[in-house]
């Protein structure tokens, strides 16, 4: 039996790297591995003005599994760090795979990675689920450049995150392999561009009423939906403008927004968060690009600008697992109008759900989106584009046959068979 450990965030955070934790691991677990998911107690600097923890879901992911977690590492404590490092030793696995999706958590994990190197016998495996930043600063390339100089093996989910994997170390040379492990170790490092695999954790309910949910929920025919995190590479600003010009030609459409504002989940009345916000703003306005800095980015407002609040539903909150159905079975579309793109979480939701996606042919979206197959593709930063793909997804429907037939390669059993080497 193969011993693995997962480092990230476990499933008492928030958002889609800690789904995506816990789903790797219950896929491993199947898949006959002895599962530790090693994560962090915080992930961020202090200061950081924002609650991570999951406090709407209930139920418990890793529920009638063995999967062993271990809640270790603080981002402001260097000492957890080396505990980090020594409970991996102890654990002696054969594979250490680690989460990276943000360049500020560079120094512990560069640190932790270094060390795990010099005294631990494991294959260290980079889950790149991005590259380069949403939002950049002046510090990104020294943490990107440190942090991902230290693995054996990577893994991508599209082509665009290996070419910025490549960007980072221009000079060197990686061996690009599709959906499986050749070789443990191999120079030119190995780089295994896999697909992000469908999120089964969030299951149809097989009596869903789709007619009495939109009634309660006061939607009209054709339902667009945006899930998940308010934040500004997303687009929300592009979806509801581009959907206001629809709802001047039709009566018969809604949208249906679904998430948490990004930068809104303290306190605001609260001493603490008045200094987070106060501390954090000053150092992001030297490190970060003004263009990148989202902290004022409220596109909820367009809303009562375009006089739409008819036609559009907003749960503004932080939805917890057991009521994430709902939204996707109620929905005809899932919106994906991103500015940039890294593999989608909300993608692969909608993937279960055989709910077709429209989305801007940024990132790897036409790489998983066949225009007019299992979705449609608009251009981005082109609201008469993203206008009319709308329109042609109410013209022609997708049928979700299609969404499933797509979705089938992307299973989760496929890829824990990968990264295990089985044939």
């Amino acid at each position: 039996m193969k011993r693995i450990v997962i480092f990230g965030p476990g499933p008492l955070f928030k958002g889609g790297i800690a789904n995506y934790t816990s789903s790797l691991a219950k896929a491993l677990y199947k898949e006959g591995a002895e599962v530790h998911i090693v994560s962090w107690t915080q992930m961020y600097p202090s200061i950081f003005p924002r609650d991570l923890i999951d406090r709407s879901s209930k139920s418990n992911m890793l529920e009638k599994t063995k999967i062993y977690v271990h809640y270790i590492t603080n981002y402001n404590n260097p000492f957890t760090w080396k505990r980090t490092v020594k409970i991996i030793d102890d654990l002696k696995p054969a594979i250490v795979i680690v989460q990276w999706s943000v360049s500020i958590q560079g120094l512990p994990i560069g640190y932790i990675t270094k060390k795990l190197r010099n005294v631990c016998n494991a294959e260290i495996i980079f889950d790149l689920h991005v590259v380069k930043q949403k939002e950049t600063s002046l510090i990104d390339g020294l943490m990107l450049r440190y942090a991902l100089s230290k693995p054996h093996s990577y893994i991508v989910h599209s082509l665009k995150t290996y070419e910025e994997l490549r960007s980072i170390f221009p000079g060197k040379e990686y061996k690009l392999i599709d959906n499986e492990r050749r070789t443990k170790l191999s120079s030119p490092p190995q780089v295994i561009k896999l697909y992000h695999p469908v999120y089964d954790m969030f299951a149809p309910d097989p009596y869903f009423d789709k007619e009495k949910q939109k009634s309660e929920l006061g939607l009209h025919k054709h339902v667009f939906l945006f899930f998940g995190f308010i934040r500004k590479y997303k687009g929300l600003h592009n979806v509801i403008n581009s959907f206001a010009k629809l709802a001047k030609d039709r009566n018969d459409v809604s949208l249906l927004i679904v998430g948490e504002s990004f930068w809104e989940t303290l306190d605001p009345k609260k001493l603490s968060t008045k200094i987070k916000r106060k501390v954090f703003g000053f150092i992001k306005k030297i490190l970060v690009k003004r263009s990148d800095d989202e902290t004022n980015y409220k596109p909820l407002e367009l809303i009562e600008k375009h006089g739409i609040g008819d036609k559009v539903i907003v749960v503004n909150r932080y939805v917890g697992n057991e009521e994430v159905h709902k939204y996707f079975q109620v929905a005809d579309c899932n919106v994906l109008f991103y500015l940039v793109a890294t593999p989608s979480g909300v993608e692969s939701i909608a993937y279960n759900f055989r709910l077709p996606s429209i989305a801007t042919k940024v990132g790897h979206f036409p790489e998983t989106i066949i225009d007019g197959y299992n979705g449609y593709l608009a251009e981005p930063e082109n609201i008469e584009s993203m206008y009319e793909t709308m329109k042609r997804f109410i013209d022609k429907p997708i049928p979700p046959e299609n969404v499933e037939e797509k979705s089938k390669q992307m299973s989760w059993e496929n890829y824990a068979k990968s990264i295990l080497n089985y044939s």
